[in-house]
């Protein structure tokens, strides 16, 4: 019998209008998922907390993800289910996974797709004959225009960016949107939306092992909060402070120049602590992870939201991370970097990427190297740690390149060592997503989208032996491509080399702290 518990936020007892499936990486059937955990589907969450809290809906989310759950028995799952809709966040790495299980559904569920591989290549995704039940795709935010599909599916008419394949003349069909409405529908005031109902994810909040930060800390800040985390460890959740990013990285699917129709908006103050309060009163949390694309991206929205930190006593009762930029983080003055430390801030995810300004130059990052340096080297002696990004690999990087990022890393590790704050350093090999800069740049080149989106995944784990890789089993995706003058056996032996030592460290401070 399908395992009909593994869905999530639903009503058993009511028919139910939609559910939203998460697709697996890669076919679990085929092999095991290693992993512990994977991050949370708040996209998907939030457009089902407002199809049911706003507009009744009985909904649920099926994170096939999460569960570890194969092709088969994902589609059979949401076939047993009986769904009025299924809904799906197509992804370009998961886009295969995603489509065999849509080809597996019954052809009375009705299927609706969005996310950014939909985005950025639609006609090619309704005219995939595996999409056969697909009555429509939606570009960009979804929760007002999926609430409207759940209520007919014949107002997909008059919805901005939704489309569909008119089955009569094989052709495109999209919504014609009314201008009184379409800014709107495209773009809700995120101020407005209701806070995302955890039922609907099955791993967040969740228990998190101590880190190395969490000990740095217990020492560097010495709370009684800290020091019990320090050895149990927190109970976190995610959060999303905000829509859109205004930077045009060329390697990334939120580049402004991929999302024109985004508009930039922050969550004022008040509505964020509020969210933090409810998942403290609710569940317990004391640690949040703000996951949206530069939370820390302008000077003016950190200092408006310290500002309301303050007011509120966060940093007494909460440890927080969130991604930042460099080039801001670099203007900020002591003062404003001693006022994120007293507002709970425990670790910035800083999108760092390589070690030679050539390749910085050519994603354009709008940093060097050498800020770099000095951003981490202030937040590690404020007690700020520091969660780096790299990618290994990109379009044109030669082995002096690879070269300068390795030994920028073990830099920074080494300027963590004298201070309170830590560094961790997450290496990637570079993959293209369509929509985003570098996507066009090798399109143009001659590189064929076929062979672009053929991607696969890589057992960096020997089925499970190697403990370092155990948690990279969500991101070690490839297509197989040689981009620069590096060989692919060599950026990968390279990428295994770093992030064994990574574990060789968290080890390293865990036993010191034991």
């Amino acid at each position: 019998m399908p395992q009909l518990s593994l869905i999530t936020g639903a009503d058993p007892t009511r028919t139910l209008d939609a559910l939203f499936v998460n697709a697996p990486l890669r076919d679990y059937d085929k092999r095991p998922r290693t992993n512990d955990y994977t991050l949370p589907v708040l996209g998907m969450a939030y457009i089902a907390t407002y199809a049911k809290e706003v507009c009744g809906f009985n909904v649920g989310v099926l994170d096939a993800e999460a569960h570890g759950l194969g092709i088969a028995e994902t589609a059979k799952l949401v076939n047993a289910a009986q769904p009025r809709w299924a809904a799906m966040n197509l992804l370009a790495p998961t886009y295969e996974m995603s489509a065999r299980i849509a080809a597996g559904l019954s052809p009375d569920i009705a299927l609706m797709v969005g996310g950014h591989h939909a985005k950025a290549m639609p006609d090619r995704v309704l005219a995939d004959p595996r999409m056969v039940n697909l009555r429509a795709l939606v570009l960009g935010e979804g929760e007002l225009r999926v609430a409207a599909l759940l209520e007919d599916e014949q107002r997909r008419r008059e919805l901005p960016g939704v489309l569909w394949r008119d089955r009569l003349l094989g052709t495109r069909a999209a919504g014609i949107a009314d201008p009184r409405t379409s800014s709107q529908m495209l773009g809700p005031d995120i101020n407005t939306l209701p806070y995302v109902n955890r039922a609907f994810l099955p791993q967040d909040p969740c228990r998190a092992a101590p880190t190395g930060t969490d000990r740095r800390l217990a020492v560097s800040r010495g709370t009684d909060l800290l020091t019990q985390a320090a050895r149990t460890g927190h109970l976190e959740a995610n959060i999303v402070g905000s829509r859109g990013c205004p930077y045009n990285c060329a390697f990334c699917g939120a580049a402004v120049s991929a999302n024109p129709d985004v508009t930039i908006r922050v969550r004022d103050p008040e509505d964020i602590i509020g969210e933090l309060e409810q998942l403290h009163a609710e569940y317990g949390v004391t640690a949040f992870r703000f996951v949206d694309d530069l939370f820390l991206g302008a000077s003016r929205v950190i200092k408006t939201q310290m500002a309301a930190f303050t007011r509120h006593g966060i940093g007494e009762r909460y440890v927080w991370d969130a991604t930042g930029r460099i080039n801001v983080l670099d203007r900020l003055d002591n003062t404003e970097l001693e006022r994120l430390v007293s507002n709970g801030l425990r670790e910035v995810a800083l999108g760092i990427e390589s070690g030679s300004d050539r390749i910085l130059s050519a994603m354009d990052k709008r940093i060097d190297a050498e800020m770099t340096e000095r951003v981490a080297r202030r937040l590690v002696e404020h007690g700020i740690g520091v969660k780096g990004y790299f990618i290994l690999g990109f379009p044109g990087e030669t082995h002096e390149d690879i070269r300068a990022t390795v030994r920028h890393i073990r830099n920074l590790w080494s300027i963590a060592d004298s201070n309170p704050g830590d560094v961790r350093a997450s290496v990637f090999e570079f993959r293209p997503y369509p929509g985003t800069p570098v996507w066009k740049t090798l399109t143009d080149a001659g590189h064929a989208p076929d062979k672009l989106l053929a991607y696969g995944d890589i057992d960096l784990t020997a089925d499970g032996a190697d403990e370092s890789m155990r948690q990279r089993d969500e991101f070690s995706f490839s297509v197989g491509i040689q981009f620069g003058d590096v060989p692919l056996g060599e950026v990968r032996s390279t990428l295994a080399t770093l992030t064994r030592e990574q574990h060789e460290r968290n080890q390293a401070t865990k036993e010191a702290a034991a």
